[in-house]
């Protein structure tokens, strides 16, 4: 092996290092997107009025929504329960999802802002756990 070849060579620890910590803000994005959201939901459900009557849910169902999506956060950022907060998140989304495409807004900014946190949800979490790189190795 060449001497240019040996100094490119990353090492595998500072490889998963680096993942590590790119899980970590991703992860770090979507807990605070779901924290604002859910923190909007309990004390300025006025700020969301237009869009909750555009999906066709009721103003009161921030109560129950805001609490439900602060819950999601927490589980998802606390390490030994992050996978279950990430199956609840992808819940969560795939449900805000489902409602912008039942009103016809298929590819609005909600929904791909739902998207998107998903898939950051499960690549976070791919990049800092490796229970999960284990059941899915997508790379070798």
């Amino acid at each position: 092996m060449s001497e240019t070849m040996k100094l490119h060579q990353v090492p595998k620890a500072v490889t998963l290092h680096r993942a590590l910590w790119a899980g970590r803000i991703m992860s770090a994005f979507v807990v605070i997107a779901l924290v604002a959201d859910g923190t909007i939901q309990l004390f300025a459900p006025a700020q969301i009025a237009s869009m909750l009557q555009e999906t066709g849910f009721a103003m009161d169902l921030t109560q129950v929504v805001g609490p439900i999506i602060l819950a999601c956060a927490i589980l998802y950022a606390i390490p030994a329960t992050a996978v279950l907060g990430a199956i609840l998140v992808t819940g969560f989304l795939g449900g805000a999802i489902c409602a912008h495409v039942r009103i016809g807004e298929l590819g609005s900014p909600p929904e791909i802002i739902s998207l998107l946190l998903g898939a950051m949800t499960w690549g976070g979490l791919y990049l800092r756990d490796p229970r999960i790189r284990a059941i899915l190795p997508l790379v070798h």
